[in-house]
């Protein structure tokens, strides 16, 4: 009799540890499950969402939407020669710096309206009341809509035969080929590039640090303009006149442009 209930005994004392084995065992598994179904609903970071800049203080929102998008940029004018700071600039204008609606609830940084678009969209009044934009998952592909938006449209084409670096020239063709109705618009590309020092941007999408230089070539120099230079101080060091820059640059008043490259007659 004893021994029959030591034998029972020691049965449950073994189903017991394996009862205990097989929950410790099965734990795991449905906590992966859980992990799984939220990372399927979109509660976790994906690696494909554009990152925002490191922290750091900025002297504002403008500083802080460049340091985290000029990565992008730069890669944008490898891929498609649309000038870095025209980018940024167009960015941060028509989003408001990254803080507008349309940025914050549909990351389109550059205003996009649906058209022929299949993809999700958001209901915005602009011109007209509730008007149907483009919604990105990602602002990188905000970005990546830009440069085909404007790559694949005939009447942006005669812009990719204008120099890269020159984007003075980039902001007035954007307003002449109708991209914005705002008259002024050119003059606000150009003074957020020259205030946030954006044309930087250029020069290092194509490896290029901007710099004086001086080149002799076919009985010309070339001079490429740096903070500073005003034509008649580069009048005074080539020994020639504001009037014959002007002339050789074809050039409508004394406005130059930090990166913009001068031809002087020898």
């Amino acid at each position: 009799m004893k021994q029959t209930f030591a034998l029972v005994l020691l049965c449950l004392v073994i189903c017991s540890c394996g009862s205990k084995k097989r929950a410790v065992a099965e734990r795991p598994a449905e906590e992966q499950k859980v992990k799984n179904r939220t990372v399927a609903g979109g509660n976790e970071s994906q690696e494909n969402v554009t990152k925002p800049a490191p922290s750091r203080s900025y002297a504002n929102a403008t500083e802080a939407y460049v340091d985290t998008y000029k990565d992008i940029a730069i890669r944008e004018m490898e891929l498609y020669r649309i000038p870095a700071s025209i980018t940024l600039a167009q960015g941060i204008l028509e989003s408001g710096s990254g803080r507008g609606r349309l940025s914050k609830e549909a990351n389109n940084h550059f205003g996009i309206k649906c058209h022929d678009w299949t993809g999700k969209k958001i209901y915005h009044d602009d011109d007209r009341s509730q008007e149907c934009f483009r919604k990105y998952k990602d602002a990188k592909y905000s970005f990546r809509d830009h440069s085909l938006f404007l790559s694949e449209r005939k009447r942006y084409a005669f812009l990719f035969d204008l120099d890269p670096y020159d984007y003075r020239a980039w902001a007035k063709g954007l307003r002449a080929a109708g991209y914005a109705t705002d008259r002024k618009y050119p003059q606000k590309l150009i003074s957020l590039i020259e205030r946030y020092e954006l044309y930087k941007y250029d020069r290092e999408a194509y490896g290029y640090e901007p710099k004086s230089t001086v080149d002799v070539s076919k009985g010309e120099m070339k001079h490429t303009v740096i903070k500073g230079d005003t034509l008649y101080s580069i009048s005074k060091k080539y020994n020639t006149t504001v009037e014959s820059l002007r002339q050789m640059n074809g050039l409508e008043d004394n406005i130059i442009s930090i990166g913009q490259i001068l031809v002087i007659q020898l």
